[in-house]
């Protein structure tokens, strides 16, 4: 009667247990499944950001397009994505600019960064942007209204 109760995982103290064969093979099929389960999430997560810097693109165009039926004009460079929120005193100043400005306050993209503006624009009439990932100006991971179908 004594070899059924060990065979049945109890030791001869009468407790019963795990043996360290039992542990290790839990173990590693755990790692197995953290190793294909990880990188999928975190592919989630670059589509993720990617996916919030342009939906706050297309939003901070919009707002733009606002200001401009209001002033005739888009805010220059200089003025920035700054005059959504704030009335600018640079030159040119809006004529017809709402108490509230056009937005609450300006987003930051998902990497800490902040929108930029270039009016002129070098690929449009206007570039809104993100930096991207690495935040350096003018390279491949960049984001902006020129080329939101790619991302």
């Amino acid at each position: 009667m004594q070899q059924s109760q060990r065979s049945c995982g109890q030791n001869s103290y009468g407790q019963r247990g795990f043996t360290l064969l039992e542990i290790m093979v839990v173990i590693v099929i755990l790692g197995v499944l953290a190793s294909l389960v990880v990188p999928n999430l975190m592919g989630n997560k670059e589509k993720a950001d990617r996916q919030k810097a342009v939906s706050d693109i297309v939003s901070l165009e919009s707002a733009l397009d606002m200001y401009k039926l209001d002033n005739n004009r888009y805010p220059s460079t200089e003025q920035g994505l700054k005059a959504l929120v704030t009335k600018p005193t640079v030159q040119p100043e809006p004529r017809n600019y709402p108490a509230d400005g056009y937005i609450r306050r300006l987003p930051q993209d998902p990497w800490g960064s902040e929108y930029q503006l270039l009016n002129p624009g070098q690929h449009g009439k206007l570039d809104i942007f993100s930096l991207g990932p690495d935040g350096m100006p003018g390279t491949e991971d960049d984001i902006g209204n020129w080329n939101l179908d790619k991302k």
